[in-house]
């Protein structure tokens, strides 16, 4: 009979599985959110063509908004390798650049709905009888990207803080890595947001 011979658990084998267990429950929730912003994107398929949808111009606002988003994902990976190469304090000034990018890209989201209601485009017109379809999706989608990105700069709140008190080892800083790849789903989640409703009628 053989024998399997098992290897002894250790603190660093330990380490690395729950690390990833908490990285795949990110993956998993990051496939949720995304299937959920599917779902919408799927109702802009169906409603696009039908008589009552508004065509407007997104604000400049939100491109804006876009370009400050993809850099803080630069900034972020930055953040990591600075981890990794054991830079307390360079690692930290890149999560905070981060941080701060974020609430950036909050308030332009923010200035680009001020722009809308200025040119009489509200979430629900009380001038129709069902309202303006499009402008009411696009702030659902808008304020729902939003409120995940809120949730993400109170993680990279938390981050900045846990780095600058030197929790994050070369080979331990799963919380970073988490932030990290939350962070950069956001980003990439937005980039496909922005690019869908700006050129999806031309593509269905």
């Amino acid at each position: 009979m053989e024998f399997i011979e098992k290897k002894p658990f250790t603190a660093e084998s330990t380490l690395k599985d729950k690390e990833r267990a908490r990285i795949t429950m990110m993956w998993l929730t990051m496939f949720a959110i995304f299937i959920m912003f599917g779902g919408f994107c799927s109702y802009f398929i169906v409603r696009q063509g039908q008589s009552d949808w508004l065509v407007f111009d997104v604000p400049v606002q939100f491109t804006y908004s876009t370009v400050v988003i993809l850099c803080s994902s630069i900034t972020m990976i930055l953040a990591s390798l600075f981890t990794r190469k054991a830079n307390r304090w360079v690692s930290t000034l890149f999560i905070f650049s981060t941080l701060i990018l974020g609430i950036i890209f909050t308030y332009l989201q923010w200035e680009g709905w001020v722009v809308l209601i200025e040119k009489d485009l509200h979430p629900a017109d009380p001038r129709t009888s069902s309202g303006n379809n499009s402008v009411s999706l696009f702030y659902v989608i808008t304020a729902l990207h939003v409120a995940h990105v809120l949730g993400g700069l109170i993680a990279l709140l938390v981050t900045t803080i846990r780095s600058a008190a030197n929790k994050y080892k070369p080979n331990n800083y799963t919380g970073l890595k988490l932030a990290a790849l939350y962070w950069h789903f956001l980003g990439g989640l937005w980039l496909y947001l922005f690019l869908f409703w700006n050129y999806g009628d031309q593509i269905f």
